[in-house]
Formats: C-alpha cells, structure tokens, sequence
C-alpha cells in the first residue's frame, strides 16, 4: 500500500488483516516498525519466520502492518535517501506517527484506542520515539534492544547518519528517545540481552534509571549474557516471541468491536 503523509511524501508500507476481518467493525493494529536509514521492512519478498508471527498475531485478531519512513533505502532517489542525515529518530518517528493517522483516517476499521508498536534494534529505538513522543497515537509498546542514547551507539553508524556529536548536538537530542521518556503513558516493555554484542545494554540501563527517577511505570526482561539476536540458550527465541505475544493480548485487547 501507499500513504500520502503531506507535502508530496509519500510511503510504502504492508498489511496483514485477520482471516475473517470484517470492515464494518474496528480492530486493533500492531505496528511493526525499523525506520532506521540501515534497512528495510516493505520489501517484495517473503518475510520468513517474523512474517509468521506476525501471521500468528492476525490469527489472534490483530490488523499487523510496517510502514518504511524517509531515510530507508527504499529506491526512490537520492533526496529521499539524503533527507535523514543528521535526524535519524527525528524524522523517523514524526514520518511513521504522520502514516498511521494517515491510514486511522483513511480506515475507519482502525481502532484509534487500539494501536501498539514493536521493533527490534533501531526499531526498538522507534517504538521507544513513538511510545514517548506520541503517547495519544500509540497505547503500547514493545521494544527490544533499543538505543535509547546515540551518543552510546558504535560510530561507524551513528557519525555515518549524524555527523560528530559535537557538530549536531541538537540532531542527536531529538534522536535519542531517552530525552523523552517524561512523554511515557502508555504500556512499555524493554528487552534486551545483557551481552548484546552490537547495541550494548548500557544504554537500556540508562533507560531504565530515567524512566525510574520519572516515576513511570513500565516492564522489563533481560536475557542473561545473550547478545543481539537475543538468540542463544535453549528456548530463548521461542520465549522472546511469546513474551511479545503476551504482552500485546494482556495489554491491547485483540478482535473486532
């Protein structure tokens, strides 16, 4: 699909609605977002195994869908490509907020007191943008393996996208989701693997003291000594899906109303 967002934006996204989806009725939706200029989630080809969760997820009576904001590299020119330099999390958050209520108002099958959000990596670091910036659009969130701080990220990535820190300072402000965790309404849940060899958990931990000395409430796993994957030990891949799964059906009630 495609969604017009304004100012001659325009973004692809997918959806995936239940078997028996009734238009006359409203659903809730879960948003799985990357959003990060390293990578794609609207793709033309077969989603592999987080395509049949994301299935499963319909069969409990969820509308899914993904949505690629400016900045991935999607194929449509060098300006939208360029145009997230120096604001990754900024515009990306503000683009994916902008497409969903493009899409509530274009459907009136979606339910607006219904929308929840997950991602993994720079999608974790997305939901947390989303949960904390836009607490009226996105009721709960699952986050996993965020950076919660750019100024902590590896910078062979972050000064690829960013510049130096001294040279954007405002740039990795308004990127940094732990710079609005004081937003925070809505159901959170962080996960991250404590040996995470990629987004390291340091970051999570400053998150967590944040939202702490804030006063809000939230939920939190932490793998022991998994790394990024959050894919080692015996039943680990298994048991982060349905801790996923879970948290959606106890906070987000699934099927038509």
């Amino acid at each position: 699909m495609t969604i017009e967002i304004g100012e001659r934006v325009s973004l692809d996204g997918w959806l995936l609605k239940p078997a028996d989806f009734d238009p006359s009725r409203r659903y809730p939706v879960i948003v799985f977002v990357y959003g990060e200029p390293a990578g794609q989630t609207v793709v033309d080809r077969w989603g592999g195994g987080q395509m049949l969760f994301h299935r499963a997820l319909t069969d409990a009576g969820y509308v899914v869908l993904s949505i690629d904001n400016r900045g991935t590299p999607a194929p449509k020119g060098v300006a939208w490509r360029k145009t997230v330099y120096g604001t990754v999390g900024d515009l990306s958050s503000n683009d994916q907020d902008a497409a969903i209520r493009a899409l509530a108002a274009r459907y009136s099958w979606i339910d607006r007191e219904r929308i929840g959000i997950w991602g993994w990596s720079g999608g974790g670091s997305n939901t947390l943008n989303a949960m904390f910036r836009f607490p009226d659009t996105y009721r709960v969130g699952v986050s996993v393996a965020p950076v919660p701080d750019q100024q902590l990220y590896d910078t062979i990535y972050q000064e690829r996208y960013m510049g130096l820190p001294k040279d954007n300072a405002e740039g990795y402000r308004l990127g940094s989701p732990i710079n609005f965790a004081a937003g925070l309404k809505g159901k959170l849940l962080i996960l991250h693997g404590t040996g995470d060899d990629n987004v390291h958990v340091q970051g999570t931990e400053r998150l967590i003291n944040r939202l702490i000395a804030l006063g809000k409430p939230f939920d939190t796993m932490l793998y022991p000594n998994r790394t990024h994957a959050i894919a080692e030990g015996a039943g680990t891949t298994a048991h982060v899906y349905r801790l996923i799964a879970r948290y959606f059906l106890d906070h987000l009630p699934p099927g038509p109303q």
